[in-house]
């Protein structure tokens, strides 16, 4: 690449994605200047030092001055208001996207505050793992995974084809689908297995019979998968369930359905239905590694720091 992708970008947000897109920017040198903006100054002190970005500002407003790419790293229910905040200061020309897991509900909340001649076009990386800050970030996050854009009606055809090459040069696969499309099938390939893992995790804690202490001594390789997943955070799934929420409420009655199905197969006895699911399920599992979203290795991908203390565990 001759030049960067953009001369100005501005970082709502500088977490667990906001970091991994700094990094991955600056790896294949596609911003001129990052700048970026959070809330806390601990986390603006260590965007500094860590050099994610050129400079820092508590505002918003302040951050996307002369920015010709704003993205919102920001959980989806802060996402309006920020956007009513920094409207005023969106230069014409600049494009304005986002990361979150929810995108009719952005999209409802944010396009009202958008000023002419500024495209807003709604994203979603889907990347990320159980941990969060600007120190979580990594520029291979994005490597392979999906990104999924959704442009409502209307909106330049060249400003998406420029923000779908970024993605694609910070490493991702991109798909282009409707907001309503996305929401219903991040619903069940994600938003229900988060909100699973979270019930889990809280049954156990909270059983009668079972102490806490067995809970996490006797913990099998299942749920400590569910304890992995659960240890997102908490503001971040709040927002994502309140803002999906019919599509939620969808995938969900139809798992409890299903879940009842099995409930009853074990009752009865009936272990070829048992084997029949199970295996339909295995296959699955292994079409999600023959497409390079995992990897067969027996620590579900994970892999150990040589460095970590005994019984402690480094995951990405």
């Amino acid at each position: 690449m001759s030049g960067p992708m953009f001369q100005r970008v501005a970082l709502i947000g500088i977490g667990l994605i906001g970091s991994s897109i700094s990094h991955a920017m600056r790896r294949r040198n596609l911003a001129g200047t990052i700048v970026g903006s959070a809330k806390t100054e601990k986390t603006r002190e260590i965007a500094l030092r860590l050099g994610l970005v050129a400079e820092v500002f508590e505002d918003p407003a302040d951050a996307v001055k002369g920015a010709d790419l704003v993205i919102l790293c920001v959980p989806v229910g802060a996402c309006g208001e920020i956007t009513r905040r920094i409207a005023p200061n969106l230069a014409p020309g600049c494009i304005l996207t986002d990361v979150g897991s929810v995108k009719a509900a952005v999209i409802r909340d944010v396009s009202p505050h958008v000023p002419p001649g500024v495209h807003f076009i709604p994203g979603h990386p889907i990347a990320g793992t159980e941990h969060s800050g600007p120190e979580a970030g990594f520029a291979e996050l994005f490597d392979n995974r999906w990104c999924i854009l959704t442009p409502v009606n209307g909106t330049d055809k060249e400003a998406v084809a420029r923000l779908r090459r970024l993605w694609e040069e910070m490493g991702s696969n991109v798909e282009i689908m409707t907001a309503e499309h996305h929401d219903l099938v991040l619903a069940i390939t994600s938003h229900v297995p988060h909100l699973i893992a979270y019930n889990i995790v809280n049954t156990a804690a909270h059983l009668e019979r079972v102490t806490d202490s067995e809970v996490i001594k006797f913990s099998a390789g299942g749920f400590r998968d569910f304890t992995r997943i659960a240890a997102s955070d908490p503001t971040m799934w709040r927002d994502v369930f309140l803002n999906n929420k019919e599509a939620v409420l969808e995938m969900l009655g139809r798992f409890t359905e299903d879940l009842t199905a099995l409930q009853r197969a074990i009752r009865y006895g009936e272990g070829d239905t048992l084997f029949r699911l199970f295996s339909d399920a295995r296959a699955i599992r292994r079409s999600i590694i023959e497409a390079g979203q995992d990897t067969p290795a027996p620590d579900f991908g994970r892999h150990q720091v040589k460095s970590a203390k005994p019984g402690g565990s480094s995951e990405k």
